[in-house]
């Protein structure tokens, strides 16, 4: 299958996120397709460290740049721009990958819930503000991938943060795709990456140091990533190792079926509608 016509040698690619987890799987596997790339994260230290692991990939440290960037401050992703075009030239990936966990409940902590969206969504709000005008007008194919999550589509009970800024990233997107398909002449394609149970930095700062069985490591997500990308899906929709692509599209129509039949919010998880759920998903998928 051929690659999508942004991922090619010598295109730069620029990921946030990316001094670990499913940000630096997917810095690796471009570096390793010939791409120049530059990292963007918050930890300088760290960012530092990933940045070499990828220039040896790459062979070639003046094909890897690294840049300590805040996403939810906007003059520091024009800063991450400015430095990617000045080093490299014309940018043909942007990944907004940089997001921190919520543990934000409903009546939690205000200023929890203002970390969360400013980063998770104010800071995918910025990446597209700030690369995706340009990229459309350089007349030169590209892509655009925001990083998702199932908890932003089914919006599970608890971390109420954390499903909220993913929801806005799913609605930040599907606009974003709507829009470089209407521009005339632009080549610019727009992704929202959903993975799936990752083994990820918010997984090990949970005190797991060893990848559960059930999840999936990020160099697996990263090859889902550009494999849907190459087919030209914009909902990349990853399964892991406990959740199979049958559950989770039974799960997501469940979720938009509570609107539709007037269920109770949430019904997944009432009470009243816990054998309906588990008879539902046990049923083979129409």
């Amino acid at each position: 299958m051929a690659a999508h016509p942004a991922i090619s040698p010598n295109r730069v690619a620029v990921i946030t996120g990316a001094a670990s987890g499913i940000g630096l799987a997917t810095a690796k596997q471009l570096a390793r397709l010939g791409m120049r790339v530059c990292l963007a994260d918050r930890d300088a230290d760290v960012l530092k460290r990933s940045a070499a692991e990828v220039a040896e990939i790459a062979g070639d440290l003046t094909n890897v740049l690294s840049v300590p960037t805040d996403v939810s401050r906007r003059e520091e992703v024009e800063r991450l721009k400015d430095a990617a075009i000045t080093t490299f030239g014309e940018v043909g990936f942007v990944m907004n990958n940089a997001g921190v966990e919520g543990r934000g409940q409903i009546f939690g902590d205000p200023e929890r819930w203002k970390a969360t969206l400013d980063t998770n969504l104010w800071g995918v709000i910025h990446g597209v503000q700030v690369f995706g005008p340009v990229m459309a007008e350089q007349g030169t194919p590209g892509a655009i991938v925001n990083t998702g999550s199932k908890q932003g589509i089914t919006t599970p009970p608890g971390d109420t943060a954390y499903n909220v800024s993913k929801a806005g990233v799913k609605v930040v997107t599907e606009a974003l795709a709507h829009e470089l398909r209407n521009r005339p002449n632009c080549q610019v394609t727009a992704h929202l990456l959903i993975p799936g149970f990752v083994y990820t930095g918010f997984t090990k700062a949970r005190g797991v140091t060893e990848k559960p069985e059930g999840a999936w490591s990020p160099d697996q997500v990263a090859a889902t990533l550009l494999a849907g990308m190459a087919r030209g899906d914009f909902y990349i929709l990853c399964p892991d190792n406990e959740t199979t692509p049958e559950m989770d599209r039974k799960r997501i129509r469940w979720a938009a079926e509570d609107l539709v039949q007037n269920r109770p919010a949430l019904s997944r998880w009432h009470p009243d509608f816990k054998e309906a759920f588990a008879r539902y998903m046990a049923e083979p998928e129409n």
